[in-house]
Formats: C-alpha cells, sequence, structure tokens
C-alpha cells in the first residue's frame, strides 16, 4: 500500500521517538552505572531509594536496565551489521558472475543454515561458549546471512536486468559502473529497508534466548535475563519485569516503524518480491 509524504513523515517520526528511550539507555547506561552492581537490597522491594524497586538479588532495576541495554541491542545490532555486510558482498558477487556454477558455489554453502532452527544453533553456542555475547552475536548473524544473500542478489539481478542498465550498456558505460553506480543504488535502499526490520526480529530473537536461559549468563543485567529472573514476581514487584519489556517493544516497533517510513516506495516489495520469484 502507498503512502503519502505525510504518513511518512509521521511513521519516521514515530519510529525515532520509540528509539530515542532504549537507544539512550544503551548507550548512556554503561557510563553513569557501576560495573558490579550492589545486591544490598531487600529481594523484590518498593522504593526505599530505589524507583524501579529490587530484583531477586536486591539489586536495584534501575541500574539494571541502564546497564542491560547495551548487551540487549548491541549483541543484535551487531548480528545484522555483520549478516548484512557478510551476505551483502556474498549476493552482489552472485548477481555480478554471470556464471551458474560461480553463482552456486557462492549461494549453496550458505543456503544450508536457512532450514536450521534458531533457537536449536544457540543453545549449542551457549552451551559452548556460556555468557559470551560474541558467540551468540556470530551465531545469530550466521542465520541471518542466507537471507539477506538471496535477497539482496534478486534485487542486483533485477536492477541489472532492468531497462536503465541496458541503457548504459548500450552508451558504451563500464561494467564497474553499472555495478556501483546503478546496481548498488538500486540495493541499498532494500539492504537498509531489510537490516530496520530485521534488527527488530533478531532484538526479540536474542532476548528469547536469553529468557529460556540459552544465551547469557543468569545474573547478566541483559533486558531478556532480566524478564526471564523476575517474571514470577510480576505482581509482587511489576517493574523488575515491566522496565525492561517495555524497552524492547519500544525498540522492536520503533525500528520498524523508522525503517518502513525511511524506505523508497515500492523498494521493499520489489525486492522481496524478485527474492521470492528465485
Amino acid at each position: 500500500m502507498k503512502q503519502g509524504p505525510a504518513r511518512r513523515r509521521r511513521r519516521t517520526a514515530g519510529g525515532a521517538l520509540l528509539l530515542a528511550l532504549p537507544c539512550t539507555a544503551a548507550l548512556v547506561g554503561p557510563f553513569v552505572t557501576p560495573a558490579d552492581i550492589p545486591s544490598d537490597g531487600m529481594p523484590y522491594a518498593r522504593g526505599d531509594g530505589h524507583p524501579l524497586g529490587t530484583d531477586a538479588l536486591g539489586r536495584d532495576v534501575l541500574t539494571l536496565v541502564l546497564r542491560g541495554g547495551a548487551s540487549a541491542l548491541g549483541v543484535a545490532c551487531a548480528a545484522v551489521a555483520l549478516a548484512v555486510a557478510v551476505g551483502a558482498v556474498l549476493g552482489l558477487a552472485a548477481a555480478a558472475s554471470h556464471s551458474r556454477w560461480l553463482d552456486d558455489l557462492l549461494m549453496r554453502p550458505v543456503e544450508l543454515l536457512l532450514p536450521l532452527p534458531s533457537f536449536l544453533v544457540i543453545s549449542v553456542v551457549g552451551v559452548g561458549w556460556r555468557g559470551q555475547p560474541v558467540a551468540v552475536a556470530l551465531a545469530v548473524a550466521a542465520l541471518n546471512v542466507p537471507a539477506v544473500a538471496r535477497l539482496l542478489r534478486a534485487t542486483a539481478l533485477d536492477a541489472a536486468s532492468g531497462p536503465v542498465a541496458e541503457a548504459m550498456r548500450l552508451q558504451g558505460e563500464s561494467r564497474t559502473r553499472i555495478l556501483f553506480g546503478h546496481v548498488g543504488r538500486a540495493v541499498l535502499p532494500v539492504a537498509a529497508a531489510d537490516a530496520g526490520t530485521r534488527v527488530g526480529a533478531t532484538v526479540f530473537t536474542v532476548a528469547a534466548a536469553n529468557f529460556l536461559g540459552l544465551g547469557l549468563d543468569p545474573t547478566s543485567p541483559d533486558w531478556g535475563v532480566l524478564i526471564a529472573a523476575s517474571r514470577e514476581a510480576l505482581f509482587v514487584q511489576p517493574w523488575a519485569v515491566c522496565a525492561p519489556t517495555l524497552l524492547l517493544v519500544m525498540f522492536t516497533v520503533g525500528a520498524n516503524l523508522l525503517a518502513d517510513g525511511l524506505m523508497p516506495r515500492g523498494a521493499e516489495t520489489g525486492g522481496r518480491a524478485a527474492a521470492w520469484n528465485q
């Protein structure tokens, strides 16, 4: 469905506003809170110098929320950035190869990752490298590479076979100029839109893995871990669960709205349709 300029601006502004609080907490929180969070309070207490109460270990929830955003959002954003970088190289190289065997050599190995369940891979990584955010980020990135590579390959093939690219060939433009000048510009908005929606889904995946105990250490201040650790006391100390949950929801919805608002009209639809047709 087409969006008017005013509606697109509203979506962009709404997404930016929703992202402001969780991103600020993730970026600034580690610098204004102690690395070793004291646990000198009563479990699930309210007040007494704790604006959002305490958790099961007597730690200040506000401090935990400010401290845990870096891992909750950082792991997901790093994973998506790596997946887009690797997927873009593979997809564009496959599209520019003009060789069926090279296309298959680049794409078929990564497509072996498509049927693997996300939580199965993360659980294996969590057992082998317990509490290592880098290992979780690498696992999530690897799971996203095939979809990104297929989408960008399909978009590049569609742009390279279009009338603009054909006109550039007839004018004698070099293959490099066509690839980076026209095809690259056609792929960029699709990659940006896909990354925006993929970040929200990846944040949910990482948070769900931590909630199930498959990712970080159970004492970590990560938002997913906080929700899991305090869920039994939801009605006793609701802020221990609601505060990190609210920040995760705000980030996920905000990322999708911002990506939708910034995306050129028709870019995502055309790119995804092309991906399905390959």
